[in-house]
């Protein structure tokens, strides 16, 4: 069990937050196949004080959405203590501040991931942030801004000075983004380096890949992010594989269909039938990858209303698979 200031959490694996992703349907069906902390998507506080009707829907949640994390985004100290002070009448455990987004248009303001190139600063940032909340707070960060300037380290003890309670690290640089290796050996120095607890990131796609960031970091937990896309079974699959060795677990393409029924009415629920179908359509390719036939894809890509997509989804379980359908998490 890793504890984060008074929060305790029993899984080992953390929901990490992502855009456009990570809402109150996505969550809350991750956590009814083993997820237990989870994040909201990233929240710009300059958004949150302008009170951005769509910025206070990501704040959401209920009670089955617990412990849950609210992930910000900023740069200005003031601008952040007037978000905190919202935050503060919101059902949240955990505040963690990003400083590790690397697209273009977060950086070029000297937030996210440009901040990797100013330790000082978000140490400061930081420590704003932990005197204006009662809440522990974590950080994300990432091994540095490009190869020549890997710096998590150093970044990791200002954080750790500033007061945070645990840091997440994700082992690419800013310029690399999601592509190219994961810096194992960064992690580890990191993990090697703190006080706190340290949750890994990065490529935690499988099973064998969490396990692997486990293994050769040292880390106390791991965070899963695009492995939990279209595949919320990852929590209990891993889970199993790190207890028995067994890559056993698998949904069968009944189980899959009645997960994606069930997502998508929290997602109409939620988010209005239009929009909530809208919102699904993302999903719909992830959770049936493997499924030989695209013109089903297609169609789920034209579906409009709640009962189009259900016929779409009913019709899963006569298309042909590529292989085995249920083994779609790559």
């Amino acid at each position: 069990m890793l504890s984060i200031g008074q929060i305790s959490a029993k899984s080992p694996f953390i929901l990490a937050p992502m855009a456009g992703i990570s809402d109150l349907p996505f969550r809350l069906i991750n956590r009814s196949l083993g997820c237990g902390l989870a994040f909201t998507e990233m929240i710009s506080v300059t958004s949150l004080i302008h009170k951005s009707k769509n910025t206070l829907k990501m704040l959401s949640t209920t009670l089955d959405d617990r412990p849950l994390g609210v992930q910000i985004l900023g740069g200005d100290p003031e601008i952040v203590k007037r978000a905190l002070d919202i935050l503060a009448g919101h059902a949240f455990d955990i505040i963690d501040f990003n400083a590790a987004c690397p697209a273009d248009k977060v950086v070029s303001k000297g937030k996210g991931a440009g901040l990797l190139r100013e330790p000082l600063r978000l140490q400061k940032l930081l420590k704003v942030i932990v005197e204006n909340t009662k809440l522990p707070v974590t950080v994300k960060i990432r091994s540095g801004w490009e190869e020549t300037s890997v710096n998590a380290v150093e970044t990791a003890l200002r954080a750790q000075d500033a007061g945070v309670s645990g840091l997440f690290i994700h082992g690419r640089t800013k310029k690399q983004g999601y592509r190219g290796k994961v810096d194992y050996t960064i992690i580890r120095k990191v993990k090697e380096s703190l006080r706190i607890p340290v949750i890994a990131s990065g490529d935690a796609l499988t099973p064998d890949l969490i396990k692997k960031l486990f293994d050769e970091t040292g880390c106390d937990k791991v965070a899963i992010a695009r492995g939990a896309l279209g595949n919320p079974w990852i929590f209990r699959e891993t889970a199993e594989y790190l207890q028995t060795g067994r890559d056993s677990f698998r949904p069968d393409v009944y189980e899959i269909a009645r997960t994606m029924k069930e997502h998508l009415t929290l997602n109409v629920a939620f988010h209005g039938e239009k929009t909530g179908i809208m919102h699904f359509r993302k999903f719909f390719p992830w959770y049936t990858k493997g499924v030989a036939v695209k013109e089903l894809k297609g169609r789920a890509f034209r579906a409009v209303t709640w009962d189009d997509m259900v016929r779409l989804i009913g019709e899963l379980v006569t298309m042909p698979a590529t292989g085995n359908f249920s083994l779609m998490r790559q």
